[in-house]
């Protein structure tokens, strides 16, 4: 079957993956009688076979011929007339959105002569070579890949413009602008199909984890004009403010503009409230818009994006889909649309997009500070939050800084597509143009980064690298604050504080409380992010790495003595020396969490990254420590590995140096036994990294069990606590049943499970990865979301073995897998707790109660 469908006309039952996003839309404002210039969709299907072919499907060809029938027989008009001519507007729908990613088609059916005729018929001369201007701008970028900076410049240096735009593309491609119709609309097909593949929209669907695979589908319709006089207009609105949430009708239009003005941020609209102000037919335009409001609300149950033209005063819809919202909206929207009674709350949990949960935990500007008279100037309030850092003009910069570690606001006359790069690289968006429904607007909101847009103060001189604004002049490198909820713009850095989990967010929290059996767990080794993770609604801590401990300055120089220990007494010596510190770290932890319990991991990293590996470092070392540089240098040599990844580390550091293991679980016992005379409870779980063996783990809870027992019985205190083991080897997921025996719990660490699996260096990764994903061989980089079909497996099969053998033992996820899709994949294994990093917290909240509520459906 082709996979083409009239407007109106489509009855699948998956419509997003054949129709995408903006043909679902038209197919069902048509159904539902709402005023949409007719037209059709080719399916996504059909993009597929042409990137895999390079032709159109066999019968498509005849199928578009058809359905062009049908729309001129609806709009009165024929396309390729000379005298009445049909135009049409060719536009890209993914089947989630993409905006400005891919290739847009405008007034496709003019030439020469038919730009004549239009003007005759509708004796506005004006309007019909506006239109054609317009067309060869677009067709003359878009399809036959003229800069369209080199069009801007031939519309400012001359007036016959149709003229210049002819020559130029004729200049710059070798080709004549084609005069054919139905070859413009071919090849204007054709290039909205080849837009899924350009640079942009290749780097979206990284940034946003979407398939490379699916296509896209092109909408072909019949135009209407915004752009007749001054009874007509575009613009573009939301159902509630996709800021904040705030229930009320926003949006923006321009007069006499076609739609590309409002969203390329080349014009600053006017709000759409002002509509009604407006003499002629824009109150009752406006009227009848509130009305197709609410009635997209109501069919949608959520807030609505939708686009619009009006003609001479009669209004058309051109889009309506679920809009695009800022984290904060996206949690009040759900929260108000169930107090009034629209959804359930569990319609509101599976509405939170987790990542996006992480803009509420972005610092804001600490309201104890005034700043006032640092404000340089007011822009739109485009996307919400705070932003501090080094003024950029290019995405190239914004990159580069990036790399460096270094926070930029990327600042551009008005951002396009092509920023997408440097968009996601900064920290922070100023536009000196474009409105609240711009290019940099709609984009910063889906990335949850603060913008202010349309600041007509700001001048950016981009060849001198210079920004101008508030009376002041600035360069790349100069630090400017950005407030998103206000629109100012302010001199220098502003203090940040951090957020608090409140209002509605915190009712979202709750509520994830109420679904999720999944217990969330952080990964901590300091007091700091324990208090963190505690706030954000962790139960406890899921790994706590000791050796991030061993690295501080006050405890390495000890660690560096036990290693140049010639035998275990003069190890001791030294490990006697770390005793007292770790102890002290692990009461700061025990008393943030407050009872809740703990998995302490013991030593994990080869001892020879303890080691300085340079001159200089080993010349300070020797003489911190009092020993020559040669026996520093000869132990380096002695414990440099092959693959240090796979070498001696891990339980077999225990198992060959026990004492190391002794001494972090008496700090561990002291500790506990410290903090439980205050009146806190303790609840620590040891963990033996790296086994691939049952004996590591029954030699080592030995060496354990010994020692911890013998701390409390000489204290006179008796403390619960249990030993177990990590599962990050293949090795273990197959004798997860022999190692159940001595480990009363598990977690697995998917980082090492994920690399001794597949065979991967997460440290190298990023030379093919990336490729891989984007030819469809991964889905998503395997260190981000679990490779169900490989590491998936070994983890289901430690389960189904460890519980053979302890039935309802605990078994855990610590390796930052916080992704929606693997804890689905976890609650389905049958996990009791999955931990990750203080800051994801919230979000692994939300995915574990969307998890529990999928499986429960």
């Amino acid at each position: 079957m082709t996979g083409i469908t009239y407007f109106g006309k489509y009855e699948g039952a998956t419509p997003k993956e054949d129709l995408g996003g903006k043909g679902v839309s038209l197919n069902m404002m048509t159904k539902a009688g709402l005023p949409v210039p007719p037209g059709f969709t080719i399916w996504t299907s059909e993009c597929v076979y042409f990137m895999e072919h390079g032709v159109w499907s066999p019968e498509l060809e005849t199928r578009v011929n058809e359905l062009i029938k049908s729309v001129e027989k609806d709009t009165g008009k024929e396309f390729g007339s000379n005298s009445n001519p049909l135009l049409l507007s060719v536009r890209s729908g993914a089947r989630v959105s993409m905006p400005g990613m891919m290739d847009t088609v405008l007034n496709l059916g003019l030439n020469d002569e038919a730009v004549e005729g239009m003007a005759k018929k509708t004796k506005n001369p004006r309007f019909a070579y506006d239109s054609f201007r317009r067309f060869l701008q677009m067709f003359g970028d878009v399809v036959m890949g003229v800069e369209h900076a080199k069009f801007e410049k031939v519309l400012d240096a001359v007036k016959e413009v149709i003229k210049g735009y002819r020559a130029l593309i004729q200049e710059e491609t070798g080709k004549e602008f084609p005069q054919n119709p139905k070859l413009q609309l071919t090849m204007a097909i054709n290039a909205v199909f080849a837009s899924w593949n350009n640079p942009r929209a290749i780097v979206y669907r990284n940034l946003n984890h979407m398939g490379h695979n699916w296509g896209t589908a092109v909408n072909v319709q019949s135009m209407v004009y915004g752009n007749t006089g001054d009874n007509s207009g575009t613009g573009v609105g939301f159902t509630r403010d996709p800021s904040t949430g705030e229930r009320v009708a926003f949006g923006e239009f321009l007069t006499n503009a076609q739609g590309e003005d409002v969203v390329a941020g080349i014009r600053t609209p006017f709000p759409l409230a002002s509509m009604a102000g407006l003499s002629g037919p824009w109150p009752r335009v406006y009227e009848e818009l509130m009305g197709i409001y609410k009635r997209l609300e109501e069919f949608y149950k959520d807030m609505v994006d939708l686009e619009f033209t009006i003609e001479d005063g009669k209004l058309y819809m051109l889009q309506a889909r679920v809009g695009k919202r800022t984290g904060a909206a996206m949690v009040r929207i759900a929260c108000e649309l169930v107090d009034e009674g629209v959804i359930d709350k569990k319609t509101a949990m599976m509405r939170i997009d987790p990542p996006k949960i992480n803009e509420l935990l972005f610092e804001n500007f600490d309201p104890k500070v005034s700043y006032a008279d640092k404000v340089l100037a007011k822009g739109l309030p485009a996307s919400p939050g705070a932003a501090v850092g080094q003024i950029v003009f290019e995405a190239e910069a914004a990159v580069e800084a990036k790399a460096e570690k270094r926070a930029t606001i990327l600042c551009r006359p008005e951002t396009s597509p092509e920023d997408i790069a440097g968009m996601d690289a900064a920290i922070g968006v100023l536009t000196a143009r474009g409105g609240l429904s711009s290019h940099a607007a709609v984009v910063a909101r889906g990335m949850g980064k603060c913008c202010v847009a349309g600041c007509g103060e700001c001048r950016i001189d981009e060849e001198a690298g210079i920004m101008t604004i508030g009376g002041k002049t600035f360069k790349e490198g100069d630090f400017i604050s950005l407030n998103g909820s206000t629109g100012e713009v302010i001199e220098g850095k502003v203090p940040t504080i951090k957020p608090e989990i409140s209002g509605h967010f915190g009712r979202i929290m709750n509520w994830s409380n109420e679904f999720k059996t999944l217990q969330i767990r952080t990964n901590a080794d300091t007091p700091e992010d324990t208090k963190v993770a505690v706030e954000f609604g962790a139960e406890g801590i899921g790994l706590c790495r000791t050796e991030h401990m061993f690295f501080q300055a006050d405890k390495i120089s000890a660690i560096r003595e036990m290693i140049l220990a010639a035998d275990a007494k003069a190890r001791k010596v030294a490990l006697d020396k770390v005793l007292p510190l770790q102890q002290i770290d692990f009461e700061g932890i025990f008393e943030a969490l407050e009872g809740r319990p703990c998995t302490v991991r013991l030593l994990d990293p080869p001892l020879h990254e303890f080691l300085p590996h340079d001159d200089e470092n080993q010349t300070a070392m020797a003489k911190q420590i009092g020993c020559e540089v040669e026996e520093i240098k000869a132990k380096v040599h002695e414990l440099s590995e092959s693959n240090p990844m796979l070498g001696f580390r891990g339980c077999r550091l225990g198992m060959i140096y026990p004492e190391i293991s002794e001494m972090q679980v008496t700090a561990l016992t002291q500790a506990a036994i410290a903090v439980e005379k205050k009146g806190i409870k303790v609840r620590p779980e040891i963990m033996i990294p790296v086994v691939c063996l049952p004996a590591e783990v029954k030699v080592l809870r030995k060496v354990i069990c010994d020692r911890v027992d013998a701390v409390m019985e000489k204290a006179g205190v008796k403390i619960p606590y249990q030993v177990g083991t990590m599962i990050e080897l293949p090795a273990a997921c197959l004798q997860a049943d022999k190692i159940a025996e001595h480990a009363e719990f598990f977690s697995f660490g998917t980082n090492d499970l994920t690399q001794t699996t597949l065979g991967i260096s997460r440290d190298d990764a990023g030379r093919f990865v990336p490729t891989y994903v984007r030819n469809g061989h991964f889905d998503r980089d395997p260190f981000s979301e679990i490779h169900e079909e490989t590491v998936g497996e070994l983890i289901k099969i430690a389960v189904t073995k460890g519980r053979s053998v302890r039935k309802g033992m605990k078994i855990s996820l610590c390796g930052e897998q916080s992704s929606q899709k693997s804890v689905l994949f976890l609650h389905k294994a049958g996990l009791s707790v999955v931990s990750a990093s203080p800051y994801r917290i919230p979000a692994l909240r939300v995915a574990a109660a969307q998890a529990a509520i999928i499986c429960e459906e």
